[in-house]
């Protein structure tokens, strides 16, 4: 295998512009761009990229891999691997698997299991409860991303809902507290309403009713207002509402901000218009809610109220997705689809290349501070995506990746594809085919 690879004629979308470049790498690292490079070894791979695009890797800054514990459902190696065929090269997994990681001790197991069969480069947040506030702002911010609080219904124990607790937490560290916003009151009373109406006949389409606006708005303007109270730096994983988008200051400059949020690929895609069709394919939390929403939460981000794509990839069985609504587990795995499904937003005129790319790579780098990654630039490590704009394709089982086989983009046609991944400077993934096997590195931190 070359120590180099030459990518040549390529569309760099990098920083706020799209331009005629070549990028040579050198074993793991970005050793030039330039708008021509000549051939200096004839041991140097060249891969001729003209007409394709090329980005920074994405980074996901929210996925639930399901390791350890929840193996049947996926695996850190099953899911970073779709992950690397979708042109996202790092991520950061939650931390409700089995046993929860709501000590440093399990966040470091979950390392090793990374370390082990990881394709692409990781790491694990640190999970809050209302008991381990000790473990919370004792944890060394160069080993984990940040914390993330379910501040609505979790598994287990993970729900945070002690307000002497949250103050607490949100006074007493200095890391990225990422937070999921639904007040549980509020869901359980509208459960139990539509329990008490409809018994075992609720349906899919229900689920925006009960896990409503008001419960979304209610709980992440409660943590907006406590962040603001103890000066927290505080990440809002997942908006879905138009209402929520007005909690968030218009600012490009996401280091300039200690209060930002994250929007998901299902809430940019989907609406409550697709629940006849797609029942609990589409069933996640927060729920996909109107049109109107939707329109709202794509013109936050480009209004830079919203800072972050990611794809909250939550994988179940399709048995577990096809029970009635109350069993129904919320989720379902987008990693393999999120960078093609916002290609067709831009087909669509609905976002421009240059944001997707601020939004998916260089923001969460920035975030979380990430070492080296998420923009290509001279020195940095080479992780890169290729894409073809114009090469259309049908998602079905044949080529859905996913340990569990399905997707909720299942029949859909996409205009555009992946075409090259590399990782720490390794071309991995080509053509459609895994062609050399990635190892990924832990995520470093500039704190």
């Amino acid at each position: 295998m070359s120590d180099s690879i030459l990518i040549k004629n390529a569309q760099l979308v990098n920083e706020g512009s799209v331009t005629r470049s070549d990028v040579l790498i050198v074993g793991d690292r970005i050793a030039e761009i330039a708008s021509s490079i000549s051939l200096k070894s004839s041991g140097t791979r060249v891969v001729d990229a003209d007409g394709l695009y090329l980005m920074p890797g994405m980074i996901d800054d929210q996925v639930h891999f399901r390791e350890p514990g929840l193996t049947h459902k996926a695996t850190i190696e099953s899911e970073s691997r779709a992950a690397i065929a979708g042109g996202i090269t790092s991520f950061i997994e939650m931390p409700n698997t089995n046993p929860q990681a709501t000590t440093m001790e399990l966040v470091e197991d979950k390392f090793d299991m990374a370390a082990e069969g990881s394709w692409a480069n990781y790491s694990f947040m640190l999970g809050g409860t209302n008991e381990n506030i000790e473990d919370l702002i004792g944890a060394d911010p160069t080993k984990i991303a940040g914390i993330k609080l379910f501040l609505g219904s979790s598994t287990g124990d993970m729900l945070v809902d002690d307000p002497k607790a949250l103050e607490a937490i949100f006074s007493k560290t200095n890391l990225v507290i990422s937070v999921h916003c639904e007040d549980e009151v509020i869901i359980r009373t509208n459960l139990a309403r539509y329990v008490a109406q409809y018994k075992d006949g609720i349906s899919m389409a229900m689920h925006p009713e009960i896990r409503s606006e008001e419960a979304c708005y209610a709980s992440s303007s409660k943590a907006v207002a406590l962040a603001k109270k103890t000066g927290a730096r505080l990440h809002v994983f997942h908006l879905s509402t138009a209402k929520e988008t007005r909690l968030f200051n218009k600012n490009k400059d996401v280091t300039a901000k200690k209060i930002t949020a994250e929007v998901c690929i299902h809430h940019l895609w989907f609406s409550d218009q697709d629940y006849d069709t797609l029942g609990s394919k589409i069933k996640w939390n927060p729920s996909v809610k109107k049109a109107s929403d939707r329109l709202a939460l794509r013109q936050a981000l480009l209004e830079d109220s919203i800072d972050v794509i990611a794809t909250d990839h939550a994988p179940h069985t399709w048995e577990e997705k096809t029970q009635s609504y109350i069993k129904a587990p919320s989720g379902g795995p987008m990693v393999q689809h999120a960078l093609v499904a916002l290609l067709d937003l831009y087909h669509q005129d609905v976002i421009s290349l240059e944001k997707i790319v601020e939004k998916f790579a260089h923001n969460p780098a920035k975030l979380f501070e990430i070492k080296e990654r998420g923009f290509v630039r001279e020195g940095y490590k080479a992780d890169l995506v290729l894409v073809d704009l114009n090469a259309p394709w049908t998602v079905n089982k044949s080529n859905i990746l996913y340990k569990c086989g399905w997707s909720p983009f299942e029949g859909t046609v996409f205009k555009s594809r992946v075409t090259h991944t590399f990782v720490n400077g390794m071309l991995t993934y080509e053509g459609g085919k895994f062609v050399n096997r990635s190892n990924g590195e832990r995520l470093t931190f500039d704190r």
